[in-house]
């Protein structure tokens, strides 16, 4: 990858991380259009800058994650990503060929597009509205949710997000949940790749190139992911939904249309 190509991917990862239009899926489609071949590194990097990310989230709530008085938090945290650690782990190898097919992410932005538009009118009278009253039981839940973005395109913010609304959380509780959720998960996921690349090619690691891509790119996530979360909350709290339903409904249509004319595929 040029260095261009580093900082257009790594703008996108940090702006679409955790808004529900799928990150893997914007990734998978900017690389496509880039014309970035599917070679270890890149890859590797697909799922290693969503780091930068993750650190915008400890930065933004770090009252909350550095309360180690509060082990409640955590342990709900802990719960909420069992799922996605089992599921991950058991289809591993399903889920990274799925990464490399543009029509599966066209095809989820699509349905996750149109559930957007009625997500709003569908969980009504939210009773949860701080992390605090969030069980144990309902935190499990969330994770199951969470799992349906091992499809790329369907997005793991936006399914966390309802299943947190599914569970009477309200529309911030639920971001904001998604958002802590996130971090335990997103570096299980990072963790196991790192680890398995360097198993598997330590050289590829070992490369300064590479190695300054990495940087560069989660530095350029993590600013951008800042940004993205302060917008994303309060947008949510006075529009709701229906903006990211539209969006990924017209975003399917056109990667439908390149499909067809074999720009991407």
């Amino acid at each position: 990858m040029s260095i261009l190509q580093t900082i257009i991917l790594a703008i996108v990862e940090g702006l679409t991380e955790f808004l529900p239009i799928s990150s893997t899926g914007h990734l998978i489609v900017c690389s496509s259009l880039m014309h970035i071949e599917k070679e270890e590194f890149t890859k590797l990097f697909e799922i290693a800058v969503q780091l930068g990310a993750i650190l915008a989230v400890i930065a933004l709530y770090w009252k909350k994650f550095f309360d180690f008085s509060r082990w409640r938090f955590y342990l709900k945290l802990f719960i909420g990503v069992i799922p996605a650690i089992v599921l991950g782990s058991l289809f591993s190898k399903k889920i990274d060929s799925l990464l490399e097919s543009p029509l599966v992410v066209a095809t989820m932005l699509l349905i996750g597009g149109i559930v957007l538009l009625f997500i709003d009118s569908l969980f009504k009278n939210p009773r949860i509205d701080h992390e605090p009253e969030i069980s144990n039981g309902k935190s499990f839940i969330i994770g199951i949710w969470q799992c349906l973005a091992m499809i790329p395109g369907t997005s793991r913010s936006a399914a966390s997000i309802i299943g947190g609304m599914q569970q009477k959380l309200t529309r911030r509780v639920a971001a904001e949940f998604s958002f802590f959720l996130a971090v335990p998960t997103m570096l299980a996921a990072t963790g196991y790749k790192l680890l398995q690349a360097y198993k598997e090619n330590p050289e590829m690691l070992r490369n300064h190139e590479n190695i300054e891509a990495l940087i560069l790119g989660n530095l350029i996530a993590f600013l951008v992911a800042m940004a993205a979360i302060r917008f994303f909350i309060g947008f949510l709290q006075k529009h709701g939904f229906k903006v990211f339903g539209y969006y990924r409904i017209v975003v399917s249509f056109i990667l439908f249309f390149l499909i067809w004319k074999n720009v991407i595929g």
